[in-house]
């Protein structure tokens, strides 16, 4: 159970108000990525590397990147919730801010999750955002901009998918009972060490499951959770603009979740869980078998 603390501010925006704000920026980020895609790397990105002649840097990792769509994107959701919010907190992936205090409202923003699939040109990567009463997200989207899918929740309300010719469609997870029939996500770092752990985690997990599926943007695997997609999702590592739309999306579609703290960073590596309530208890129970509820932190 989330415990949900209560403003102090009495004119503190209902979820549902902070989930419409969060709708409108995620969709127009997400139309602005779609668009700058084929005209940042045409048809094909070979030979793009991390130089200052590229339009492709590196972060933690030479295998790492940033874009400068995911910086452009960034500043896009940033001067759309000024606009909007201007006195609230914004937390994002590219530009950094508050991570020590999440009193009050906060903006948790990822411009492109998935951003090497973005780079290479596979079909699976999202903008998210979720705004976060003292560290709790209240409200998220995620939008699947490929597909242009938009995933949305607000605390209480449940959680819904919509198309861009469709209504919106509520969202339950799979209703499956049996671990050995559960179809995971997962996702790993980009350091060797932890991506050694990693590996061996889920050499023990696999037998145990029907399968594994490795996506590549955390923020969409969470949404499969909800969606019923996949039965289960956890990864060591994740920050908060990973998980903190995605998550809300998940629960609020019945799923049980675990989630770092709202001021962990990936250097922690602390898990985060989403599983199928059929399933909550033997998958966790798995998980600590093989000792993936602990933490993988970079050395």
């Amino acid at each position: 159970m989330v415990h949900v603390p209560k403003p102090d501010d009495a004119s503190h925006p209902s979820n549902r108000e902070l989930l419409e704000i969060a709708r409108e920026v995620a969709r127009i980020a997400a139309a602005h990525v779609r668009t700058r895609r084929p005209e940042v790397f045409g048809g094909d990105v070979r030979g793009a590397s991390a130089t200052s002649s590229t339009p492709v840097q590196t972060k933690s990792t030479p295998t790492d990147p940033v874009t400068i769509v995911d910086t452009e994107t960034e500043q896009l959701l940033r001067t759309l919730l000024a606009e909007r919010r201007p006195d609230d907190l914004i937390l994002g992936e590219e530009g950094g801010g508050q991570t020590e205090s999440v009193r009050g409202i906060r903006w948790v923003l990822d411009p492109i999750d998935g951003t090497v699939n973005f780079l290479y040109g596979l079909p699976a990567y999202s903008v998210s955002v979720a705004a976060q009463v003292d560290g709790v997200s209240v409200a998220g989207v995620v939008v699947d901009v490929a597909r242009d899918v938009t995933y949305s929740a607000a605390r209480g309300e449940g959680a819904t998918m919509t198309r861009s010719d469709g209504p919106a469609v509520e969202l339950t997870c799979n209703p499956v009972s049996e671990l050995a029939l559960a179809l995971v996500a997962t996702g790993f770092g980009y350091g060797a060490s932890r991506r050694t752990a990693q590996g061996r985690i889920i050499a023990e997990l696999l037998p145990r499951i029907r399968d594994i599926r490795r996506v590549g943007s955390a923020a969409l695997d969470l949404c499969m959770v909800a969606s019923g997609a996949v039965d289960a999702h956890f990864e060591h590592g994740l920050s908060p603009w990973d998980w903190a739309a995605g998550s809300l999306v998940a629960e609020e579609a019945g799923a049980a979740v675990v989630l770092p703290s709202p001021t962990s960073t990936t250097a922690g590596g602390s898990i985060t869980v989403a599983v199928a309530p059929g399933i909550e208890r033997q998958f966790l129970e798995c998980l600590e078998s093989i000792g993936a509820l602990d933490a993988i932190p970079i050395d």
